[in-house]
């Protein structure tokens, strides 16, 4: 661009602004769009063991192609009343992801040969793992004195803004971490297993609980090998 500019020097003052002023309005469209989106980053690690499920009339386990029917189960500790609430949205989300990838919730009284367990658990810090809670313009590494918190603050829009003028404060960060478990029914082994976990300050939302079911079964049935990053973007 800089050659191009270099042997142009005919062209007007009203066509350089008019080409500044293009460049600022796409400048602008891109910053929107990006500020449309939120990314949810998410850590992901699943084993299939379909070999583990009776064998065919081929002598071989065959890997389950959609579509499939499932019924969830449920540990003792999520059926009382409060966390019987709580595990009927984790269900609902775990059930769309499932929807997605094939695999229908069997109504009742309707036999299935899958039972599935959905799990989801948040653990909120005060401040995120690598803050400093006694850094800032009253303190430092070096001594002196200050009070736990942060010396920025965030907006609405998520920028964050440095400001000695205000006291500093603690922002919370999440840690959180969604889990499907596929057992065979007839047998009650566990022929898949996947967790997704997602680490951030966004606040608790049915969208970004929704995105990390989907991040959990990404590549279902047949995932690959080790820990992966899978990234979803969701609307603000």
């Amino acid at each position: 661009m800089k050659h191009v500019l270099s042997h142009t020097p005919t062209v007007s003052t009203a066509a350089r602004a008019s080409g500044r002023t293009t460049l600022v309005a796409a400048a602008v469209l891109a910053l929107s769009g990006c500020a449309s989106v939120f990314l949810v980053d998410n850590q992901v690690q699943s084993f299939a063991r379909w070999s583990d499920t009776p064998a065919t009339a081929l002598g071989a386990a065959a890997v389950p192609q959609p579509p499939q029917l499932y019924h969830f189960e449920r540990l003792p500790s999520q059926r009382d009343a409060r966390a019987g609430h709580e595990q009927d949205q984790v269900e609902a989300l775990a059930r769309s992801a499932l929807e997605r990838v094939g695999w229908t919730l069997a109504k009742a009284g309707v036999a299935s040969p899958w039972r599935v367990e959905a799990g989801a658990s948040t653990l909120r810090l005060p401040r995120a793992p690598w803050e400093d809670p006694w850094y800032g313009p009253w303190g430092g590494p070096f001594g002196g004195f200050g009070l736990p918190g942060r010396d920025y603050v965030v907006t609405g829009t998520g920028q964050v803004i440095w400001s000695p003028m205000f006291m500093r404060m603690d922002i919370p960060y999440f840690q959180r971490q969604v889990s499907v478990l596929i057992r065979h029914a007839g047998t009650g082994r566990v022929v898949y297993e996947t967790r997704a976990a997602h680490d951030g300050r966004w606040q608790s939302s049915p969208a970004l609980w929704g995105a990390m079911f989907d991040a959990a079964l990404q590549g279902f049935p047949v995932p690959p090998p080790g820990v992966r990053q899978v990234n979803i973007e969701l609307p603000r």
